[in-house]
């Protein structure tokens, strides 16, 4: 076969396997689990990248809204742990970019006045949600994941990880159990 013809023959088939990939997936609905009131279990690590075992243990409430209109959302989340001071109190806005079918998560410390960046961002597949994002920890660049799944009805669970080596090995620090409230 001449290159010409080879060419021709593997350009026929990218087109022909362009075109057998399904279409996009509109995600703009896939936070729609998490809309509403939950009751929050949360543990988390305080020390980390340490090697420690010492986890802090919290629980309260999220309520989660859609927001203009959907596409988007804005979550309260509010717990407190068993010690004096062991209070969070955290915003976030969800917001869905149909171009590249991908979410980013935004962090407001509204105490602070402050927009937390950058965002985290990612998508859902096959019902796992996996978002990223690199921020500075100690003096140093790491990368960060947030996953979120939601396996049965009325329950939610989201985990933050880092990785000090390029996403090599990752540490879970915070394991957030959501139960929907009646």
């Amino acid at each position: 076969m001449s290159k010409f013809r080879h060419a021709a023959a593997l350009a026929t088939l990218a087109a022909a396997a362009a075109l057998a990939q399904p279409a996009p997936h509109d995600g703009r609905h896939d936070f729609d689990f998490l809309l509403g009131d939950w009751t929050v279990h949360l543990k988390r690590l305080p020390d980390r990248l340490a090697g420690s075992t010492r986890w802090i243990e919290y629980t309260g409430t999220s309520h989660v809204r859609p927001f203009v209109g959907g596409g988007a959302n804005v979550e309260e989340f509010d717990v407190q742990g068993a010690e004096p001071g062991q209070h969070i109190k955290a915003q976030t806005l969800r917001l869905y970019d149909p171009k590249s079918g991908q979410w980013s998560l935004h962090l407001l410390d509204v105490d602070a006045g402050q927009l937390m960046l950058p965002p985290t961002v990612g998508e859902f597949r096959d019902g796992r949600g996996e978002f990223y994002d690199a921020e500075p920890w100690k003096g140093r660049q790491i990368l960060v994941r947030y996953v979120w799944t939601h396996d049965e009805p009325g329950r939610a669970r989201m985990e933050q990880a880092f990785s000090s080596d390029g996403g090599r090995s990752w540490e879970v620090n915070w394991i957030c159990d959501l139960t929907r409230r009646e």
